[in-house]
Order: C-alpha cells, then sequence, then structure tokens
C-alpha cells in the first residue's frame, strides 16, 4: 500500500533516510504484468528496478506536494504558509511546533472572541482549555484543564495570544500539577497500606518499585 510513513515528522537530519523509505513504498513491481517466462530474465529485471524507481519517484513527488497544502502535512511548504501568514521560519523549531503556530494564527484572523482565544491555546496546549472572564477586573484566566502540566510552546503560545487578544486586556494562566499529595493518595486508594502515612516523594518512587519487584511473575 503507498505512503504509510508520516512524513514530516522526523527532524531535518533524519530526512533523507525518511524520503529514501517513503519513496520505495511507492515502487510498483512492474514483473508483475509480465507472464511468468519474462520475470526472471535479467534485462526484465533491471528493467523494473530503473523504471520501478522512477515511477515511484513521480508519484512520491505527486504525493509530497499534495502534502504541502495543508499545514497539519506540509514540511518545505511551511515556510510559504508562515510567509502567508507574517510569521518568520524558525528551522529550529519542529516540523510540529511550527504547525502550531500556523493554525493559532489562522485561527486568530478575524475578531477576537473568547471562542477564537480558546481555539487557539486548545491548539498550542492539544488539550481541553477553559478560559475564565473578569470584565470588571480587564482580565481573562486561560485555565488548562486537558491536560497535567505546563504545555510545551508557552512562548509561543504567549507571543500569539498577544497579537490576538484586545489591547486593554491582562490575562492569567491555571495550570493542573500533579503534587505530592495527589500521588500519595492515589497510592493509598490503589494499596490501602498504611505504611504509605508519611511517605516521601523518593521513597514513594522506591515503593511503587519494590511492589513491582514483587509482584512480577516470569513466564
Amino acid at each position: 500500500m503507498y505512503g504509510s510513513i508520516n512524513y514530516g515528522a522526523n527532524q531535518y537530519g533524519q530526512e533523507l533516510e525518511s524520503k529514501n523509505k517513503e519513496i520505495e513504498l511507492y515502487r510498483p513491481d512492474l514483473l508483475a504484468y509480465l507472464p511468468p517466462v519474462l520475470r526472471q530474465i535479467k534485462e526484465f529485471k533491471a528493467w523494473n528496478d530503473v523504471v520501478g524507481y522512477e515511477l515511484a519517484l513521480l508519484n512520491w513527488k505527486r504525493e509530497d506536494l499534495i502534502k504541502q497544502c495543508f499545514i497539519d502535512t506540509a514540511t518545505w511548504g511551511l515556510s510559504l504558509w508562515e510567509d502567508e501568514y507574517g510569521i518568520e521560519t524558525d528551522l529550529s523549531k519542529s516540523y510540529e511546533e511550527r504547525r502550531e503556530i500556523l493554525k493559532a494564527k489562522k485561527r486568530g484572523h478575524g475578531t477576537v472572541t473568547k471562542k477564537l482565544i480558546k481555539e487557539t491555546a486548545e491548539a498550542f496546549s492539544g488539550g481541553e482549555v477553559e478560559i475564565i472572564e473578569h470584565p470588571d477586573k480587564y482580565y481573562f484566566t486561560i485555565k488548562f484543564i486537558g491536560q497535567k502540566g505546563i504545555p510545551k510552546n508557552m512562548g509561543d503560545f504567549k507571543d500569539m495570544l498577544e497579537t490576538i487578544k484586545p489591547a486593554h486586556l491582562g490575562y492569567t494562566f491555571e495550570f493542573i500539577l500533579t503534587t505530592h499529595g495527589m500521588l500519595k493518595n492515589n497510592l493509598k486508594v490503589i494499596h490501602s497500606d498504611p505504611k504509605i502515612e508519611g511517605i516521601t516523594h523518593k521513597q514513594m518512587k522506591e515503593y511503587r518499585i519494590n511492589e513491582i519487584n514483587e509482584n512480577e511473575v516470569i513466564k
């Protein structure tokens, strides 16, 4: 089946190897169209290798060109998208990071609304976001509720937020963090072990490792 590798997901230095593997996926078996008696002839095998590769390369280039028409699959075409939206190309960022910025910028075109800010934040965080407005104090809170911890690429998100939000409004962030108490409570629920009370973070890690070792079954 043609084209099963997600081209563009790798780092820049890995592109050549990825490209060669991708091209091979588009190679047709021309010998299959010949009578069986001809398939073992050396000249036909050489013809299959040369012409088959050229057809694979043609098919790959066609599909690769189509991919550049969409932000989610574009690779070398990302710079064209960035130019369209007035974003400076930064090759030190991964394809995925550049796509997040582009999608947020694309959403940011037009009238700024609570829904727009929410969609932009979700594009960067990859999870659900709640926007809490404080109109009397002229600011709003962006609460990340779809994932724990601080989302990656926060610097770029802040830059994007500054370009789309109303100039007179400030903003704050709220994150969900996994605390020591939450971990300890989870262990209590799972194990109901009185030894857990007063356990330290390091001991909690060792407790879990020992618990796994004690219950390990070798098959």
